[in-house]
């Protein structure tokens, strides 16, 4: 395809991803596209008189460079700058500043590729590879502890029954009931054993059941708010893995709050969607987003990055395998949980692809 006319030019210009701003020698907007208008949340026409460092805030530094790029007519690249747009989202950012000249005298090239998504992808890349790695390792492991586990268990019961003097059994019953235990934990370690049964079904119907549970369980010591979105289509799930992912996020936050009190301890599950999501390296046009927030004293900073792992628990008494199995469970469903924590705000993210 050639492109011969200005009109093709400034389509092309429009529709590219990378944002692209023009300012004249006030610094004020000449020209947004598409694409930065909506990284910025307002259009070009409401900017245009007022100077970039008002609707685009720069720290102090960066206001400077444009200055000095402006009289001087040098270009720059910033990488991973971090900035906050008008409407007060913030965000990191590369961009490329390149003095042009305008009919009305001298200006600016702005070229901005965000990093945000970037970022994210890379975080839940690597999250998703060592949790799967991890998953991997520990499997293995269970495996070998549970095929000796059984032969000790034979072992005791074959040698209870030639026991000549009975009150000995009490012992060999101790093996038994140790081994048995020993099982039980190796089982949750490997996770549910079942693949999923998909089929279509309402998130709120999961989370229903769910909240159903909690509030048996806190007796109103703590309040539990609902914040749906009606609007969210049926999920292609299994029912019952999704509840048990769910109830141990929503158990977590409930511990939480249960060993480090607050005043009003608060839970709230919400549930929106949300367009265009990566998980890990999927592109998804549309997603449900679940969110676990609660009030409490937040996660140490030592202990957010490992959470999901098995054996990692913040409770003295904790098993360390409830967010790994919900991990693992969201996992196969192809979503993806994350977690953001800060004093009086706790946010588990549970994502699931929509249909």
């Amino acid at each position: 395809m050639i492109i011969s006319k200005l009109a093709d030019f400034n389509q092309v210009i429009s529709n590219l991803t990378t944002s692209v701003i023009v300012l004249d020698s006030s610094l004020c907007a000449v020209y947004m596209n598409s694409s930065a208008e909506v990284l910025i949340g307002v259009s070009a026409s409401r900017l245009a008189p007022t100077p970039i460092y008002k609707w685009l805030f720069f720290n102090s530094k960066e206001q400077q460079m444009l200055h000095r790029a402006l009289l001087d007519q040098h270009p720059y690249t910033i990488r991973e700058a971090a900035i906050a747009t008008v409407k007060g989202l913030e965000l990191v950012i590369d961009y490329s500043v390149s003095p042009i000249e305008l009919s009305a005298g001298p200006g600016l090239l702005i070229e901005i590729q965000g990093r945000d998504r970037l970022l994210r992808i890379e975080k839940e890349e690597e999250l998703i590879e060592r949790h799967a790695t991890t998953r991997s390792l520990v499997r293995n492991m269970a495996h070998e502890i549970k095929n000796p586990l059984g032969g000790i268990r034979g072992a005791a019961q074959l040698l209870e029954r030639q026991l000549a003097d009975a009150s000995l059994g009490e012992y060999t019953q101790v093996i038994i009931d140790e081994a048995d235990r020993l099982r039980d934990l190796v089982d949750k370690l490997l996770g549910p054993r079942a693949l999923p049964e998909f089929s279509l079904i309402n998130v709120h119907s999961v989370l229903e059941r769910v909240y159903t549970l909690a509030v048996a369980e806190v007796a109103n010591q703590i309040d539990i708010i609902r914040d749906y979105d009606p609007s969210i289509p049926d999920i292609s799930g299994d029912r019952g893995q999704l509840i048990q992912a769910v109830l141990n996020l929503l158990r977590n936050a409930v511990q939480s709050l249960m060993e480090n009190p607050v005043p009003r301890p608060q839970i709230i599950i919400r549930t929106r969607t949300k367009r265009q999501v990566t998980l890990g390296s999927t592109k998804h046009r549309l997603v449900c987003l679940i969110e676990i927030i609660d009030n409490g004293q937040g996660i140490a900073g030592e202990l957010l990055s490992s959470m999901f792992f098995p054996m990692i628990s913040g409770r003295a008494d904790g098993s360390g395998l409830g967010l790994s199995i919900s991990q693992s469970i969201v996992s196969a469903h192809g979503g993806l949980i994350e977690c953001d924590s800060e004093i009086g705000s706790t946010v588990f993210s549970l994502w699931l692809p929509l249909p």
